[in-house]
């Protein structure tokens, strides 16, 4: 992604630094940013606790995002090299303030994913990040850049800084190691990570979830894979639409639990309604897949990425089953 492209989110950032005069103060919503925080009607603890790690996976890397760029007058320089990378220092939160705002990566920030921002990570790139002061660790996506602070190294989503427990002071020393190409192909070697698990698409690799609004309850967040789908859910599961040979489709999301994909399919289908295509969830694997379509060609696919993307905040992946 060109630098054009970076700076709906970037000048939101830099515009929040100066006016927070680039200070922690946790008296404000919990956030780093001023008056940022968690909203007004945030997910339960437990929603929050159920909510898995991001899912490492190989992935082309963004076009334009890891070039060189300057931000304050500092130049920065990607590394795209599969050189271990780790560090330590202070990692920080952003919240409402910047939900739903285009990332590096031209993905929208979802606040309630398993997501992070870096100045130099490749994107998209995977990371560990354990908190030094209670030891706990998350695995996040990296998908943004930034901070751009001399004092902090990420910017964690809401979900992520929950974890680690950060969200209360704002920010937290922690150490940040990157999951290289070459550990994930041995996880899925050592049998660590499913095959399917490792070609996830980045929907379903940070498991997005709506964010919730003063008028509606917090959505319903995916949960930890249960050992056998329930009789319930194999059911329906097999009474899904058929996906017909040869066929294309965009892939939206993926969960643990039959409800979360139906869910999300009804609303897909409500919000694309007069595009003439159809959203269907389908147990495949251990996942249910809601996915758009079928599309005759890969080109016809293709050219409804930017409006199932504008209409539902989602940037689907295109897949051939």
């Amino acid at each position: 992604m060109n630098i054009a492209r970076r700076l709906p989110l970037l000048a939101v950032l830099l515009l929040a630094l100066l006016i927070a005069g680039c200070s922690t103060t946790g008296n404000r919503g919990g956030g780093y940013y001023e008056d940022d925080g968690p909203g007004s009607n945030p997910p339960s603890n437990a929603q929050l606790d159920a909510i898995p790690n991001a899912v490492p996976r190989i992935e082309p890397l963004a076009s334009g995002a890891n070039k060189p760029y300057v931000v304050f007058g500092k130049r920065y320089v990607p590394d795209t090299s599969e050189k271990p990378f780790r560090q330590e220092g202070r990692a920080s939160w952003y919240g409402r303030k910047f939900n739903g705002v285009r990332t590096s990566s031209g993905e929208r920030y979802n606040m309630y994913a398993m997501t992070a921002a870096h100045p130099t990570l490749p994107i998209p790139s995977y990371a560990r990040v354990t908190s030094e002061v209670n030891g706990k660790t998350i695995i996040v996506r990296v998908n943004d850049r930034g901070p751009f602070h001399s004092n902090r190294i990420m910017d964690l989503s809401y979900t992520a800084a929950y974890k680690l427990g950060l969200i209360g002071p704002g920010s937290g020393r922690v150490i940040v190691e990157r999951i290289l190409p070459s550990e994930i192909r041995t996880m899925v070697a050592s049998g660590n990570l499913a095959p399917e698990d490792s070609q996830l698409t980045a929907d379903e690799a940070t498991h997005p979830v709506t964010p919730p609004t003063q008028s509606q309850a917090p959505a319903p967040l995916p949960m930890p894979l249960p050992a056998a789908p329930p009789p319930v859910a194999q059911a329906a599961a097999q009474n899904a639409e058929p996906q017909a040979g040869g066929a294309y489709y965009l892939q939206v999301g993926a969960f643990s639990q039959a409800s979360n994909a139906t869910t999300l399919a009804n609303r897909i289908n409500t919000q694309l309604r007069g595009m003439g295509k159809h959203a269907t969830a389908l147990q495949i694997a251990r996942l249910y897949r809601v996915r758009i379509g079928p599309y005759d060609t890969r080109e016809a696919a293709a050219n409804d990425i930017p409006a199932v993307n504008a209409k539902t905040g989602i940037h689907p992946s295109l897949i051939k089953p």
